[in-house]
């Protein structure tokens, strides 16, 4: 798969690696990109600095194209929040960020994982149930949109062990 997906950039392939703090300001631009609340590049420092978070980024050559990131308590974890760039979408990106994530927190240890996704939000959808994840729970008008309106969540779950 990478070596396709180089030669069809026709550059080096995307790559998985451990976030820093210098990646603060670009994850917050790419996360509120993706999402209606997006969090600041104070909240991704943050984040960065806290042991039990563990951050990716995808990298494409020089630019930081998405992230991934979650939350560690003895062995489980919740995830946070992934993103790609708008202009990188449905290339398959986020399936491998995904999956390279999910391995770094087997290594550390995590055998179960949490997540929640907007109901209504088809492609997360199909990322996650293609990974693995089962629907476990619902939460009633969990996010709230511009204009008031209020969209259910879907609580997933997959085992790692």
């Amino acid at each position: 798969m990478i070596g396709f997906l180089s030669r069809w950039w026709g550059g080096s392939p995307p790559a998985v690696e451990p976030a820093s703090l210098r990646d603060a300001a670009r994850l917050a631009q790419l996360h509120g990109a993706s999402f209606h609340r997006g969090w600041g590049e104070g909240e991704f420092e943050t984040m960065l600095t806290e042991r039990n978070t563990l951050v990716h980024r995808l990298r494409q050559g020089r630019n930081v194209i998405g992230f991934a990131v979650s939350r560690m308590a003895a062995d489980e974890a919740e995830i946070l929040s992934i993103a790609i760039d708008t202009g990188q979408r449905g290339r398959g990106l986020s399936r491998d960020l995904l999956l390279t994530h999910l391995g770094h927190l087997a290594g550390h240890g995590i055998r179960t994982i949490f997540l929640e996704v907007e109901e209504n939000n088809a492609p997360a959808r199909r990322l996650y149930e293609g990974a693995g994840f089962d629907v476990i729970g619902r939460r009633e008008r969990y996010y709230k949109q511009p204009g008031e309106e209020h969209l259910n969540a879907l609580l997933m779950r997959r085992d790692l062990s």
